[in-house]
């Protein structure tokens, strides 16, 4: 789309705000994106799928964020409205682990499994954009579909003993509401996969 400066401006202060928008509306469709009505396991696959497409988007938003927030000034409002669909999705994304970890009865902790989640999603993603491994890989299909079915599987190599829960008391507070998590709790899932989420900042 071939938009004219002067245009552009009318609905955007600056470049940065431009940009600013663009990176909240990418954090919306990745929120809206995080659903569990088809089961938790399919929540799963999507947040591994997430990862593995469209790997370059992620890379480029990550280094425009990172830009405007250590360069920009006056973003303080945008910047809060980031954090907080970001926080968000972080809620999101472990409601669906914990039921999943849940169903199959595993011991395993939230925070670990989606760290491993992100470390498998990432890993493939570079695999997946490398031109120099992609000569060894076959069908990209069949590998996006086999790191699937390694998370799905993790789980159950961490049965539950006992019937006993080592992560029972996050998990608990995790089924009654979402908004039941601490900001401790979020920030600590958040670091364990690379997610920035900072305390909201006034102006």
């Amino acid at each position: 789309m071939d938009l004219a400066k002067g245009t552009l401006y009318k609905h955007f202060s600056s470049k940065d705000e431009l940009l600013m928008r663009i990176l909240i509306d990418y954090e919306k469709r990745k929120l809206d994106m995080i659903v569990v009505e088809d089961g938790a396991g399919a929540g799963v696959a999507r947040l591994v799928l997430q990862l593995l497409n469209l790997p370059h988007r992620a890379i480029l938003f990550n280094h425009i964020e990172e830009r405007l927030s250590s360069t920009a000034s006056g973003l303080n409002k945008m910047f809060a409205e980031l954090y907080s669909i970001r926080r968000e999705r972080m809620v999101r994304m472990s409601k669906i682990v914990q039921l999943y970890l849940s169903e199959q009865d595993s011991v395993m902790n939230i925070r670990d499994y989606m760290a491993t989640l992100y470390a498998v999603g990432q890993g493939g993603a570079s695999l997946l954009n490398s031109s120099f491994y992609q000569r060894y890989l076959g069908s990209r299909d069949t590998l996006k579909t086999a790191l699937v079915r390694q998370m799905l599987d993790l789980p159950r190599l961490y049965p539950r003993v006992d019937g006993i829960s080592s992560d029972s008391e996050v998990r608990d507070r995790l089924m009654n509401a979402s908004h039941d998590m601490s900001e401790e709790e979020i920030r600590e899932i958040a670091e364990a996969i690379g997610q920035v989420i900072r305390p909201a900042m006034a102006g």
